[in-house]
């Protein structure tokens, strides 16, 4: 009776410590796939104020979108719902600002604008990869800290569920070409 108890002991002790690294490989997850997002942010920041200073060249009248982006720019927000809320106002000022540039069509033609909007596009493209990712790590996570028996162990080391990161792209709501 006693070695099927040390048995069991074992077998519970064990399935704790698999159950504890898995929720550690899952939150160092979630923390990878944050990382991934920021750098890609950190690329849409530093190209934003060429891409307003090209714009401005154009429409210095327009200031009212320039000061937008400045000031969502310059906001340092950490958490995940605070930073989903600023890049989103920066993607909608962003909109306003390739609006503004449509009014322009020897901006609209310029080397320099075409190659700024092509990175954006670019750096859109990867940051919704990366929050792709960070979502589906973030779902992983959420799953094993609320799903029993894991929900034992994340209670008892106090494992927290992870927030979702969620914006809205300026490519996203931009109207396709078509060309007939």
């Amino acid at each position: 009776m006693t070695e099927v108890l040390v048995i069991l002991v074992f077998l519970l002790l064990g399935t704790g410590i698999w159950l504890y690294n898995r929720l550690i490989r899952s939150r160092n997850r979630v923390s990878e796939a944050w990382a991934g997002i920021d750098v890609q942010l950190q690329k849409r920041a530093e190209l934003v104020p060429n891409l307003v200073q090209t714009v401005k060249g154009y429409a210095t009248h327009e200031s009212s979108v320039f000061e937008d982006v400045a000031r969502i720019r310059k906001t340092g927000e950490t958490s995940v719902d605070a930073r989903a809320q600023q890049e989103t106002a920066l993607s909608q000022s962003l909109g306003r600002l390739f609006a503004l540039a449509e009014d322009y069509p020897d901006l609209k033609a310029s080397e320099g604008f075409q190659q700024l909007h092509a990175s954006l596009t670019d750096i859109e493209d990867h940051l919704q990869f990366a929050r792709r990712y960070y979502n589906g790590a973030v779902r992983d996570n959420n799953n094993l800290v609320e799903s029993f028996p894991s929900n034992i162990i994340s209670n008892l080391f106090n494992f927290k569920l992870a927030e979702f990161f969620e914006i809205e792209f300026t490519s996203q709501r931009s109207a396709p070409n078509v060309d007939l």
